[in-house]
């Protein structure tokens, strides 16, 4: 495979923003790639093929993206910071007919700044299929989980992070980095590939370590086998929260601890938590973190029984 991106090199990258007047802002993240040979195992382990729309975040340069456009059918980019436009315009010119670029914050996206970017370019998909991108970290795991919950087309996600961030992201039961966040994003999607990336990748080198994991979206299913709803995984979520609002404790006295502090209707499902543990076969003795990711799904869908049988209306959840 030849070189995917020219600006893939510490030099390139320097001139670049040299150029345009710019250096690289700590304060959003900015730590560009610049060895080509990661960009070829990226845009490898995100099977990125003719036909697709690749959603990317944080394009910098158009480093990434620009390989990323050798690859898919359309890439849309989302970038906050206002001074990079002018530059991916430069640096993406071959490709404007299949780049479009989302002016705004990442935390902020929706489904219409999709589909317009699309639509600006006559795409028949209404929205991407695959996120990849070599993520600001600070805001890293947020968005991952955010697009899985918000755009139901996302397939996969291949996204460059801290390594603590994709530990906790592909962290198993039993283990130290597995906790509330392992379990939400798992109720979405599962890992499917990964490879560690050293400081030395980057200009400027980060001060961490980083690494690239893939993530497949996995529908959970009922025990008829349809998916379950949205209300079901969201109460799923509610539960991984209060299982490990205080890992040290119980499960019991985690959830108690976080129920109890919720107004009247918190109050009223701390005080129905015993049954709730009973009807879900689950140990209310042992901590969150050797629970699986079934038992979440039966003491949400628990959750939920129990919320809809007699919360009373207009009940304050606190803070």
């Amino acid at each position: 495979m030849g070189k995917l991106s020219p600006l893939a090199s510490a030099s390139a990258t320097r001139a670049v923003l040299e150029a345009h007047g710019l250096t690289a802002k700590y304060s959003l993240g900015q730590n560009f790639l610049v060895n080509d040979a990661i960009l070829q195992k990226i845009v490898a382990l995100a099977e990125v093929a003719p036909d697709d729309a690749v959603l990317e975040v944080g394009p910098g340069i158009g480093t990434l993206t620009m390989a990323l456009l050798q690859h898919a059918g359309r890439v849309v980019s989302v970038e906050r910071d206002a001074d990079l436009p002018a530059v991916l315009a430069e640096t993406l010119a071959p490709w404007a007919d299949r780049f479009a670029l989302v002016q705004k914050d990442a935390l902020d996206l929706a489904t219409a700044d999709l589909s317009d970017a699309l639509a600006r370019l006559g795409a028949p998909e209404t929205a991407p299929g695959k996120l990849v991108a070599n993520l600001p970290y600070a805001v890293a795991a947020t968005v991952v989980l955010d697009y899985f919950e918000q755009f139901p087309s996302l397939e996969s996600a291949t996204v460059m992070v801290q390594k603590e961030v994709a530990d906790r992201m592909a962290a198993v039961p039993g283990t130290k980095n597995y906790g509330a966040y392992t379990v939400k994003l798992r109720l979405y999607a599962e890992p499917a590939g990964r490879f560690g990336v050293g400081p030395g990748n980057f200009f400027p080198p980060p001060r961490v370590e980083s690494a690239v994991l893939r993530l497949n979206r996995r529908p959970l299913c009922g025990a008829g086998g349809e998916p379950l709803a949205a209300s079901t995984l969201k109460a799923a979520a509610t539960m991984a929260d209060a299982a490990f609002a205080n890992r040290r404790k119980t499960l019991s006295n985690s959830c108690k601890t976080y129920f109890g502090s919720r107004g009247a209707k918190g109050a009223r499902i701390a005080a129905a938590l015993p049954q709730l543990f009973e009807q879900a076969a689950v140990d209310p003795r042992i901590r969150g973190e050797a629970l699986a990711l079934e038992d979440f799904v039966r003491l949400g869908a628990g959750l939920e029984k129990l919320e809809a049988s007699g919360a009373p209306d207009g009940a304050e959840e606190g803070a």
